[in-house]
This record gives structure tokens, sequence and C-alpha cells, in this order.
């Protein structure tokens, strides 16, 4: 009559049971079980093992989760669980012998840099927005910032983006919110200069770093993951504040830039609170680019099948058994020396180094005067 089965019934009088009508609690609730137990690691150890052995050593040739339940048994083991939870740990630890892709946690973010994945030091990036255009034509480029951990952001809109404007960007904003333990960019000549042109010449972003003690950090261009965050950000700019509204004047996109900036920090407060403290800019301080004194530089590299890098615009050799694989390189002014660092997504915890070299740095100052360091 009603369109109801008797098992629906049932259930409704027994979670009612004696209570009056208007006071039983009629939503639905989740089936779910109220307690769930996981296996111990230990047993799933055991599993995984007793899996191998049976594989390898089996005269049956039998290796399944019945079988190797069966073996528990007749070892004796402390907890036995169920068929169907050998199977659940077998597949979950990718030991069965179908091919499904096994889904793995993402690496921490700044995975590549020990101390960011850490926590123990903040991470800024900063990379530009090109070709926006004003009505009329006039050109509209944006360098844009932002920490990893705090998520602290910075956007200044121009006509043309140049190495003083990055200067100047870093400068005031640095003063502002304090000095990072690395700053990363991307590979392009206004950050890192012309090093296929020109060896072992540092652009004046580089040498800002190195009086300021900030790390300088290149990522790949077409390496996925590296320019995460400041890549979210920049699609988050270009839709709050360039495609929202519109802009009559150059003007106009550094007041609604600047609006959106301050909003988007008071958003963050607390995650820039939790984040990883910052050096105080020095008081008094006076910039001196020409004679920095010596630093490090972190380029992230792809080795070729040879197992050679690119670093400051010569080929060097860090490994034959690492080809087409990343590479971290470290290039230490101070020690006069390149370490290079195997990088693994499914393993960011495990970071061997693989080769170290004596480098002897001739490095063109701005003056055209080549100085040693």
């Amino acid at each position: 009559m009603f369109g109801v089965s008797l098992l629906t019934v049932q259930r409704w009088c027994e979670r009612a049971g004696r209570e009056a009508i208007e006071r039983v609690d009629w939503t639905d609730r989740s089936s779910m079980p109220k307690r769930t137990r996981r296996v111990e690691a230990e047993t799933e150890r055991v599993v995984i093992i007793l899996r191998r052995e049976l594989k390898d050593e089996s005269v049956l040739g039998e290796y399944g989760a019945r079988a190797i339940r069966q073996e528990m048994v007749f070892r004796g083991a402390g907890t036995i669980p169920s068929v169907r939870t050998i199977g659940r740990i077998l597949e979950r630890s990718g030991e069965l012998d179908g091919r499904r892709r096994i889904r793995r946690p993402p690496p921490p973010p700044g995975w590549y840099l020990p101390e960011v994945a850490a926590r123990s030091t903040e991470l800024d990036s900063f990379d530009a927005i090109e070709d926006h255009v004003l009505e009329g034509g006039s050109p509209v480029n944006v360098l844009t910032g932002i920490s990893l951990h705090g998520g602290v952001a910075g956007a200044w809109p121009c006509s043309v983006v140049t190495a003083d404007d990055v200067l100047d960007a870093l400068l005031g904003h640095w003063r502002e919110v304090g000095l990072p333990g690395y700053v990363q960019f991307d590979n392009a000549p206004l950050f890192i200069g012309m090093p296929a042109r020109y060896r072992n010449v540092l652009s004046r972003v580089v040498r800002l770093c190195f009086c300021l003690g900030v790390v300088p950090v290149f990522v790949p261009l077409r390496e996925t993951g590296f320019q995460a965050s400041i890549e979210s950000f920049n699609r988050l700019w270009a839709e709050k504040v360039w495609s929202r509204y519109f802009h009559a004047s150059l003007d106009a996109v550094k007041s609604r830039s600047a609006a959106y900036i301050a909003a988007h920090r008071h958003k963050n407060a607390q995650r820039a609170e939790r984040a990883p403290a910052r050096r105080r800019f020095p008081r008094d301080w006076k910039m001196d680019i020409k004679n920095p004194p010596p630093g490090r530089i972190i380029l992230l590299r792809r080795a070729n099948g040879r197992g050679e890098v690119n670093v400051l615009g010569g080929s060097q050799y860090c490994s034959s058994g690492w080809p087409y694989r990343l590479v971290r390189c470290e290039v230490d002014l101070t020690e006069q020396n390149i370490r290079f660092y195997a990088l693994r997504r499914k393993d960011p915890g495990n970071q061997p180094l693989l080769r170290e070299i004596p480098y002897e740095f001739k490095i063109r100052t701005l003056d055209g005067v080549t100085s040693r360091h």
C-alpha cells in the first residue's frame, strides 16, 4: 500500500522501540561501524613476509590469502587475521601480482629541500604573470610572490617586469615580513641571468640574496610540482583581480591588487603565525651587489642519458647510475665545490649524495672585472 518493504518496517520498529513516535530520531544513519580496528603493524609485516616465503618456497606453489592464513595457524602465530583481512593487507601494501596502481601519499611541501620539508625554515616563491593588456593596448605584467608554509603573498603590477623591479619588490617585501631561508625562482633570465651565454655570471637577484643570507633556488620550467604554490596563486590573482574588474589604467590595477593582497594576508593570518619563523631584516643594511659575500645556489635539474646536468652554463657529470632523473645541485661558493643529490618523489626522505666535485668560480662583476670566490 505504501511501497515500503517488510525489512524497512522492521528496522523502523527496532529503532523506535518503546519511544513515542514524535520523540524518535528518523534521520538516516551511516552504515559505517561505530568501531573500527586496524590490524597491528607487526601482524601486517608477518603476512607480507609469509607471502614472499610461500611464493619462493611453497611446494604447492600457493601463496594467496588462504594459504598464508593456514601457514600462520600452522606456525601458531599470536594474531591470525581472517582471509579477507589478509587480502586487504596484501592489496594496500602492493604485494599482489596484479598491475593495479599503488597510490602513494604525496611528498611534503618543499620535499626537495630537507630544511623546508621539516618546517624549520621558510621558502618564498616568486614568478611573473605576463602579457596582460589594458584597453588601449597598454601592457600589464605582474611580479608575484608567496611563502610556502605561511601563505604570505605579494603582487607588484607594472608595465614591464625588469631586474630593478624584482630587486625593489624583494627588498620591500622582506623588509615588511622578514627574511626566509630560501627563495625560489624559475630559470627565466630575469631571475637567474644568462648563464647559457656567459658562464658563471650571477644575476643581480642572486647577488642580492647572497648579501642578505638567503639561498636562491632555481627550478626547471617543465617539471610539475615545484612551482605549484606560486602558479596556484597566479591563477587566483588573475581570477580575483584581473578578470573580475574593469581596469582603466595601471594605477587602477595596482589599487585593486593592493586591496586583494591585504585581504589575502588577513585571511591567512593564522597560517602565517604557524609557519616557520623568519629572520628580521638587518638594520642599517647597505646593498653592495658588486662585491657580495660568497653564498650557496641550489639548482634542480634532470640528468640526461649520460648522467650529466647543466650548472651555470656548463655541463657537469653527476652519476651514470641516475640517468633522466631529478638531481639537486648545490653550488657552494664558500667551500668551492658542487654537490649532487639524488631526488625521488616516491621516497622524498632519501636523498643520497651522488657526487661532490671541486669547482673554482671566476665570477665577472657588473663592471666587467673578474673576481674569484
